[in-house]
């Protein structure tokens, strides 16, 4: 989408830079040719509701989960997109992992402590939306995505 962030793949710089204009960091992992993914771009994404939500409160990174650019993860390692999946334990596509809203809340953490939610799977487009709600709300802060989303029904 044109709206995704132009990184520089420095993942600090990136969660730094949507702070600083009141936004949360997600990285969105895809693969040329999946299915899944396409279908995320030709509905859920074309939705102007969903996509007006997104980019008024993300900036969104797109990695490829077999790119071989080298992106610099929190902590400063630097390692190809197909490494930085492994590293996170990103295994199909599309997941989107969110972070939270400062660098202070992921140092010190290694890779699995540092999301503050994922979506691992592409859902419907209303419970794709309300993950995107759910971060934005800190739901995290309170309870798992499920028990807020059947709140919200």
């Amino acid at each position: 989408m044109d709206w995704y962030v132009a990184s520089l793949l420095e993942l600090a710089d990136d969660l730094a830079d949507a702070a600083t204009r009141g936004k949360r960091l997600a990285v969105l992992w895809g693969l040329r040719g999946c299915p899944a993914c396409r279908r995320m771009h030709e509905v859920h994404l074309a939705d102007p509701t969903i996509a007006g939500y997104i980019r008024d409160h993300f900036d969104i990174v797109h990695l490829d989960i077999v790119g071989s650019r080298e992106v610099t993860d929190f902590d400063g390692t630097r390692l190809p997109e197909k490494e930085l999946a492994r590293r996170y334990g990103v295994r199909a596509t599309p997941t989107i992992q969110f972070f939270p809203e400062s660098i202070e809340a992921i140092a010190g953490r290694p890779p699995a402590g540092r999301e503050v939610a994922r979506l691992a799977t592409l859902p419907e487009p209303a419970v794709f939306l309300a993950m995107f709600r759910y971060v934005h709300a800190k739901g995290y802060t309170t309870e798992p995505f499920e028990a807020w989303l059947k709140r919200q029904a």
